[in-house]
């Protein structure tokens, strides 16, 4: 008597999906999809760079991490998720570059293009962050403790990533 071969049960290993990933705005649901330990990326995406930021396992501190000089997306998000895995990732917080008024230009649009290209390398779910003036406050504080002009430029893009990142993080610490 022939037999039929196995089916996949429920209990079998779930295929990771490449566009796994999920983006969204909302502060809530991005703390829903996260386990209840583990760090988070904040991003400030630059034309030229992506500042990097890395909170600690408990989400309470954020801290600079490095800048990406920004080349092909390909090497670009080699690099990001190579950061991803050394640190145990299990989020992203995006700088998402609003207008004063609440819209949306060019920018931002370039910003959930990068979400919806690491959606598709990455399951981890990325948290869109309203970073309007952030790199304005982080080049004031850098100015207030008499930090060269030099030393801004390289610094500058990981401080407005710290300052994104800080922000969802206390935002999520109230919502919770």
């Amino acid at each position: 008597m022939p037999t039929t071969p196995p089916q996949p049960t429920a209990s079998a290993a779930p295929q990771a999906s490449p566009a796994a990933g999920s983006t969204t705005a909302d502060v809530v649901a991005f703390a829903a999809a996260l386990p209840a330990t583990g760090r988070l990326i904040g991003i400030d995406a630059g034309t030229k760079t992506l500042g990097l930021a890395l909170s600690d396992l408990t989400r309470t501190i954020a801290s600079a991490l490095e800048t990406i000089r920004r080349t092909k997306f390909k090497a670009d998000a080699a690099r990001l998720l190579s950061l991803i895995e050394t640190h145990q990732v299990c989020g992203l917080v995006l700088g998402l570059p609003a207008n004063l008024d609440g819209s949306e230009g060019p920018r931002a649009q370039a910003t959930r293009a990068l979400a919806r290209n690491l959606n598709g390398l990455t399951p981890l779910p990325i948290l869109l962050w309203d970073e309007r003036l952030t790199t304005a406050a982080a080049e004031r504080m850098l100015i207030e403790a008499d930090t060269s002009r030099k030393r801004r430029s390289e610094v500058i893009d990981k401080l407005a990533a710290t300052l994104i990142l800080q922000g969802a993080l206390d935002r999520m610490r109230h919502t919770s």
